[in-house]
């Protein structure tokens, strides 16, 4: 069995901040064509290239370990009895087999919690679609997997190339070698080793908060979920991060010295204010149901519009995303006079890094919904994008010592704390932090194959939460910007309504720059 993996706080939460109404999983639905003339079975010929697969991704064999009585942040451990049938589903939709209700049951099947005694992810393969198309519906938890890593996990598990080889391994280098129980001798250099151990992690301990990699000081773990060992290995982190902040200390004066100027600046005091968000009807509470919108628009136009405003493609996804919000919110006479914000992602994930964890830090991004004139609206987003970003990145740093930072009883506590919130309704009365979520997240440029099968489409899947009743999430996939919409069925049923007023926007953008569409 493999050496036990502790969640970091911020991989933890998702599990804490998990309601009945509140799931806290991500996922995408994928859409591929199947070969002209397919007759085999794809599910089977789908599982069988996972199967082969799953070496490459082994957080996918893992399961949750908790604490005694939740004291300290779980861990994952390898699932001795995983069973590939209970992740991997075959699935079939009623007539018309249509992408309408196939978006229905996706977002039906968003609304249900992941079983937790097994490894947080499931796989479901519609094989009867029209057109000889196969959609492909996933759930991964947000505690195992963020935007990144999820993107790494696709070019695990998919192909750039229809029909390729088995990989083939070397099972015999996997294999450990055979020890002979350990003689008097051999009981002697092991505790001699563990001493060794233990004197050079005791000097590092006063030596590390003056070194210049403070930030890479760490103490040994026991890993184990007894009392006793999770209260150790909570002294240790405790010790880590305390030698860490105390190794951190010029550069958090530094940040100061160049933060609270910014905080107490006049001129800022109007972005202050824009911290708190003006109430809408999708800012309420959320019932256990959900609702979900796709949409497809061409990579190149929307990048053309952000390039014409002197932006970013980003810039050019929140002007849509403020465009569609604006007229649903006006529809119903509710568009407040103040801008509706943003809150929005931010990798903290460096190139090349596929750790199968959660990376990411957040800003407020307004959204200048208050104006009407398309062009003016994408500017100003522009504008306070970049105010934003700056406000935020002095705390990029120290965003992932501080992610894991706990306290014994936290996860019990935070998980009543949820509850409570879940249950009271505060989010009805409480303002917004923000009024949406958006997030835009990189993909492959080249197109991808599943078991021989070409993939169209892939449309992200994520969360909503209480008082924050929609989430637009977009996917670059080839020359594709591929918008997933998901929302509280019980404030945003219609939702794919609203996702296909993007392209009017996108349309009306390109018209205010003189772009030919």
């Amino acid at each position: 069995m493999g050496e036990a993996v502790k969640l970091s706080t911020l991989d933890a939460a998702f599990l804490y901040l998990e309601t009945p109404e509140m799931p806290m999983h991500v996922g995408s639905l994928s859409m591929f064509q199947l070969p002209e003339g397919y007759e085999g079975d794809y599910f089977e010929a789908f599982k069988a290239q996972i199967a082969d697969r799953l070496a490459d991704a082994p957080m996918l064999k893992r399961k949750l370990a908790r604490t005694v009585l939740d004291f300290d942040n779980p861990s994952w451990v390898e699932d001795d009895q995983f069973d590939l049938d209970r992740q991997i589903f075959r699935a079939s939709l009623a007539a018309p087999n249509d992408m309408a209700t196939l978006r229905r049951t996706v977002g039906w099947m968003h609304a249900k919690l992941l079983n937790r005694a097994r490894p947080l992810w499931e796989f479901y393969l519609f094989e009867n679609m029209v057109d000889n198309q196969v959609g492909l519906y996933v759930k991964i938890h947000h505690a195992l997997i963020d935007g990144g890593a999820g993107m790494a996990l696709t070019k695990i598990i998919y192909d750039t190339i229809p029909n390729p080889q088995p990989r083939v391994r070397d099972t015999a280098a996997a294999k450990p070698e055979k020890t002979d129980k350990p003689g008097k001798a051999g009981i002697a250099a092991t505790a001699t080793s563990a001493a060794t151990s233990a004197m050079e992690s005791y000097l590092n301990f006063w030596q590390a908060p003056f070194k210049a990699d403070a930030g890479n000081f760490s103490l040994p773990r026991s890993g184990k979920t007894d009392l006793g060992s999770v209260l150790i290995d909570h002294i240790a982190g405790q010790v880590e991060m305390g030698v860490k902040l105390v190794g951190a200390l010029p550069a958090m004066t530094n940040m100061a010295a160049k933060s609270l100027p910014m905080l107490f600046d006049p001129a800022r005091l109007s972005d202050l204010r824009n911290m708190i968000a003006p109430k809408t009807p999708l800012n309420k509470a959320i019932s256990s149901e959900r609702a979900f919108g796709t949409i497809t628009l061409p990579l190149s136009r929307v990048k053309a519009v952000g390039k014409a405003a002197g932006g970013s493609i980003n810039d050019a996804v929140m002007a849509i995303s403020a465009g569609i919000l604006r007229r649903f919110l006006a529809e119903s006479d509710s568009l407040p006079a103040r801008s509706l914000s943003a809150g929005v992602p931010i990798s903290l994930r460096e190139e090349g890094n596929a750790n199968t964890n959660n990376q990411v830090f957040a800003m407020v991004c307004q959204l200048a919904t208050h104006i009407e004139d398309p062009k003016q609206r994408l500017a100003t987003i522009i504008a306070e994008s970049g105010k934003s970003k700056a406000m935020v990145s002095p705390f990029k740093d120290f965003v992932p010592m501080l992610t894991n930072a706990s306290m014994v009883g936290l996860p019990m506590a935070a998980q009543v704390l949820a509850l409570l919130y879940s249950r009271s309704g505060l989010s009805d009365v409480l303002p917004p932090a923000t009024n949406v979520c958006i997030s835009n997240v990189p993909g492959p440029r080249m197109s991808l194959y599943a078991a021989g099968a070409e993939l169209l489409h892939l449309y992200p899947v994520s969360i909503v939460t209480h008082g924050m009743a929609l989430n637009i999430t977009v996917q670059s996939y080839r020359d594709q910007l591929e918008f997933g919409l998901i929302a509280g069925a019980n404030i945003l049923p219609d939702v794919q309504r609203v996702a296909d007023m993007m392209a009017d926007e996108l349309a009306m953008l390109e018209s205010a720059f003189e772009l030919a569409a």
